[in-house]
């Protein structure tokens, strides 16, 4: 089994990144909390920037749970058309929208137990809200996070629950949310999952790929 990096190493690849990427924020754009999950909740296999061209006209439209949850699966698809799995997407967000409106009075639970029994809400999407909206220290592990920590060897697995697990391992709790940016933004900057920009890298001395495939 592959070493993870030490505790030097894990400081010195984060203190890099920390400068590389010093505004570490979503790139999804909302107003409040309801429109985060929303917006997270699109993004399942589809670009954040992509999620960014619907979302404007769609909260422009249905502002509150019950707005959602008063109309039928088959008039959200009209709006979120641009997004993957859309239909599946549309049904999910009115159950859950049901749900909140029901159950919670319209707000947005505080727990990952209670995000993750809304209808297509995963771990990731939880760790997302938990940590933007609500503060709390988590990991949310997406494609970027799985590609890129394993390349560098923060995490060594080949599942989403055990790569979230390993960086917790490794990096400071206090540090979950902004690497969690970090992360994401190397991915879609320097180390893409094809063609990953090795040379340009300001970490390739720490990162196992770039020794394994590049030295």
């Amino acid at each position: 089994m592959k070493k993870l990096k030490s505790k030097k190493e894990v400081k010195e690849i984060l203190d890099i990144l920390s400068k590389s990427y010093p505004n570490p924020q979503t790139v999804l754009k909302y107003n409040n909390n309801f429109e985060l999950l929303i917006a997270v909740m699109l993004s399942a296999q589809t670009t954040d920037n992509q999620v960014n061209k619907v979302t404007p006209i769609l909260f422009e439209k249905f502002k509150t749970p019950k707005d959602f949850a008063d109309i039928t699966p088959e008039e959200l698809e009209k709006y979120i058309k641009g997004v993957g799995l859309y239909k599946t997407k549309s049904k999910n967000i009115i159950k859950t929208c049901k749900i909140l409106v029901e159950e919670y009075n319209g707000n947005i639970p505080k727990t990952r137990e209670e995000l993750m029994k809304l209808p297509g809400v995963g771990r990731k999407t939880a760790n997302v809200i938990l940590s933007v909206a609500f503060g709390e220290d988590a990991i949310a592990v997406d494609t970027h996070v799985f590609r890129v920590s394993n390349r560098i060897g923060l995490a060594n697995s080949k599942d989403v629950k055990e790569t979230e697990e390993d960086l917790m391992k490794v990096i400071p709790k206090e540090m979950w949310g902004k690497a969690h940016h970090w992360l994401i933004f190397h991915g879609r900057n320097t180390c893409k999952a094809r063609n990953p920009k090795c040379e340009e890298c300001p970490i390739k001395e720490y990162c196992d790929y770039y020794k394994n495939t590049k030295v």
